[in-house]
């Protein structure tokens, strides 16, 4: 690792940004994962980047999938945040887990994060040891009095596949 690479680290983790789970559905298979690599990247039209971990199974299921469902992760949804984050869905059906509904194409919209889009895949491509998947959204629900569950909290699980 380089001095700069150090460097680079260093001042991300000292940013405290919201983070999301996101789910896909393929072939009759579900996935998802908490992802904290994501941003709007386009006002008009609207446009959202994803970065999912090339070594996760969402990864897997979302290069087939068609539309995936990006939620924001409620301050008071820890164990939510954990089941996503901290467990593979290689050895655990996260879905059995938690509540949720069917949405666009059968990606789960899940029940306990009331902000969410659903949004059309119209890209990915490769951004290092994860893919970045550029979304198009066209359904959303929002709950404007909610707080986010934020890096600095997600950073204390172990995470449910190598890094």
């Amino acid at each position: 690792m380089t001095s700069a690479d150090r460097t680079v680290h260093e001042l991300v983790a000292q940013l405290d940004y919201p983070m999301f789970i996101v789910t896909v559905a393929a072939g009759g298979e579900l996935a998802g994962c908490l992802v904290g690599f994501a941003t709007q990247c386009s006002v008009d039209p609207p446009r959202f980047l994803v970065c999912i971990s090339e070594k996760n199974r969402t990864f897997r299921v979302a290069r087939r999938a068609k539309s995936a469902v990006v939620h924001l992760v409620p301050s008071d949804a820890t164990g939510l945040a954990e089941l996503f984050g901290s467990q593979t869905g290689d050895d655990v059906d996260k879905f059995e887990r938690c509540e949720w509904t069917a949405g666009p194409d059968g990606t789960p919209i899940l029940d306990e994060c009331r902000n969410w889009f659903a949004a059309r895949i119209i890209d990915r491509m490769p951004a290092g040891d994860h893919c970045a998947v550029l979304l198009d959204p066209f359904d959303a629900g929002s709950d404007t009095g909610e707080h986010p569950f934020t890096f600095h909290r997600a950073r204390r699980f172990e995470p449910g596949h190598e890094a």
